[in-house]
């Protein structure tokens, strides 16, 4: 069984489960679907407080689909989480996309 259909299965026991569809979004995504790694990831965070490392792949999606100001609000939470748990170097690195993002919308 594949790494996808594993997770999927696990869904179907526990739906609720955070981890389960963290799990999916990054296999999604590895796949390239970025609609459906964005669905798990947004689930993922209606359901578990994140440090900050969920909203690199949430604004990786948004840029493979083209939507530059979504991934940008994507990466601002990121840096509210990122520096809420201590992680001023994942703040630095959003920060930075994001004026790359700024640049390539102007």
């Amino acid at each position: 069984m594949d790494r996808l259909s594993y997770f999927k299965k696990l869904l179907e026991r526990s739906p609720d489960n955070p981890m389960v569809h963290y799990s999916l979004a990054q296999e999604y995504y590895r796949i390239q679907d970025y609609e459906n790694a964005l669905k798990h990831m947004e689930e993922y965070l209606k359901l578990q407080e994140d440090e900050g490392s969920a909203y690199r792949i949430l604004a990786r999606c948004y840029e493979e689909l083209g939507d530059l100001k979504k991934a940008m609000e994507a990466l601002e939470k990121g840096i509210d989480q990122a520096l809420k748990h201590n992680h001023p170097s994942m703040a630095e690195e959003y920060r930075r996309w994001i004026e790359d993002l700024r640049v390539r919308i102007s």
